[in-house]
């Protein structure tokens, strides 16, 4: 382990931040303090350096993974590949993690990684050495299995990569009949899951529909339910920003205003998220799109212009004291982790405004990155069993409705009637279940106690009152 840290004298807050926020929820749960330090830490932090090739010489990278939390296994978390990580914001996002899973019951405690790089300045062939020799590091030190942490792709990491974090893992693990239940986030081809991709832009989605569907809480914010017509600016057209933006827009809401790192398009009229998405694809830039009416050079402009609901869905720390005042958004919802700072916060509730916080609204990822671990160590696909069972079951009921009445369906009210559901029907009635189930559980926390304050804060106490339960009911051995 290196002895070295490039990241000592950089400037180090958003694992305080996520403590801040941790002590001050804790004040409303009745644990010792022994053991809510216990569940604040984090257990393990692995910071190491390899070198790779590259041109004629070498070069040497800086790597981490952090396991928060043992009360459940495995941990679970994505790998960030980034220049700007460091290891304050590794274990900030691993305790994130933990309180995520926590929130929307899934049994996993909270892990994350980084890379140092910028993947951009690497070949193909380059990115593949480094994901593998990462792979191999943590193999090593007993930090990645099925059993024991399991990572998933994060900012600057896909389906490529935990293919070859797949492989590297079987390869180093012959005849282990669960290794592809080593990560997530896998391509189908090699036993992902459908509807993984877009799970998170789609748990971003039914949190805000959600949020909006309680008329106490839109009265008190000058609202109307429902997302029907409602005004919404996302920031980041990356997978959790399109994927929000996409099934916003299904949903019924007006996506005014879409802003990336280059700069920011807005329409009071409404965007066409597609066509925004097409034509950064070709052009390199949200910019000049032809269906904006306003556009901004600084991306940051574009977060204070008219809207009902901001959706940070890009980089931690875009709102804080410098411009929440300037925000006109009466809800955020955060798709990012950790957007939105806690002195930014505390001013937007006191301006009336809500926040619905990262670790419930962007929890569709490691929700349906769960159901792929299911699969992976079922070794079946979801629906595969039963599909055509259902299917019979539902005929020969349509067919003795049919006889009784003497009423013969169209062959398309047939085929909608009998149709098994498939693997992604599956998955997304999963997600959308966790995502309804979870946000009424923090809401309900949330009206217990006016003191608490901020969905946050409340999302917070019923994820340390779950794990201090797990933790009780282990025990501490020896």
């Amino acid at each position: 382990m290196s002895t070295n840290n490039p990241t000592a004298n950089q400037e180090t807050h958003f694992f305080g931040d996520v403590c801040k926020n941790f002590d001050h929820a804790a004040q409303f749960t009745k644990h010792d303090a022994g053991l809510l330090d216990q569940i604040k830490s984090c257990n393990s932090v692995y910071r190491f350096r390899f070198p790779i090739r590259k041109g004629n010489g070498f070069e040497v990278i800086d790597a981490w993974r952090v396991e928060h939390s043992h009360h459940q296994s495995p941990t679970k978390g994505g790998i960030r590949y980034s220049e700007m990580v460091n290891e304050d914001e590794v274990m900030a996002l691993a305790a994130l993690m933990t309180y995520k899973c926590a929130i929307v019951n899934v049994p996993f405690g909270g892990a994350k990684g980084g890379i140092k790089i910028n993947p951009k300045n690497y070949t193909v062939g380059e990115l593949e050495n480094i994901t593998r020799r990462y792979t191999v590091e943590l193999i090593k030190k007993n930090f990645i299995g099925p059993s024991i942490d399991v990572p998933a792709p994060d900012y600057g990491s896909g389906e490529r990569e935990m293919s070859w974090i797949a492989d590297t893992y079987a390869t180093m693990n012959p005849g282990q009949l669960d290794a592809l239940g080593a990560v997530t986030g896998k391509p189908i081809a090699l036993h992902g899951i459908a509807g993984r991709r877009e799970a998170t832009g789609r748990g971003v989605a039914i949190a805000v529909r959600e949020c909006v569907s309680v008329a106490e809480d839109m009265d008190k914010l000058g609202l109307t339910t429902g997302l029907s017509g409602k005004k919404i600016i996302v920031q980041g057209l990356g997978n959790v920003g399109y994927y929000s933006a996409k099934f916003l827009s299904e949903f019924g809401a007006l996506i005014v205003g879409i802003c990336e790192f280059e700069g920011a398009v807005y329409n009071e009229d409404g965007l066409d998220v597609e066509a925004v998405f097409q034509h950064r694809k070709s052009s390199g830039s949200i910019l000049g799109y032809a269906g904006a009416k306003q556009e901004f050079k600084n991306t940051m402009e574009g977060l204070e212009q008219p809207c009902d609901i901001l959706v940070p869905a890009a980089l931690e720390n875009q709102i804080t004291e410098a411009n929440i005042r300037n925000i006109k958004a009466k809800i955020i919802a955060e798709g990012a982790n950790g957007p939105t700072s806690p002195e930014a916060e505390a001013i937007f509730y006191q301006n009336g405004g809500m926040i619905i916080p990262d670790m419930y609204a962007n929890a569709g990822g490691v929700t349906v990155s769960y159901f792929e671990w299911l699969k992976n160590l079922s070794h079946v696909a979801f629906g595969r069993m039963n599909r055509r069972f259902e299917e019979n079951s539902n005929l020969n009921l349509v067919n003795m409705v049919e006889g009784i009445t003497g009423i013969a369906l169209t062959p398309i009210q047939r085929a909608t009637i009998v149709k098994g559901a498939s693997e992604l029907e599956l998955v997304n009635s999963g997600l959308e279940d966790t995502m309804i189930r979870s946000y009424h559980e923090i809401r309900e926390i949330y009206k217990s106690n006016p003191d608490i304050g901020t969905l946050r804060n409340a999302a917070m106490v019923g994820a340390i009152n779950k794990i201090a339960v797990s933790y009780q009911n282990l025990g501490v051995w020896p």
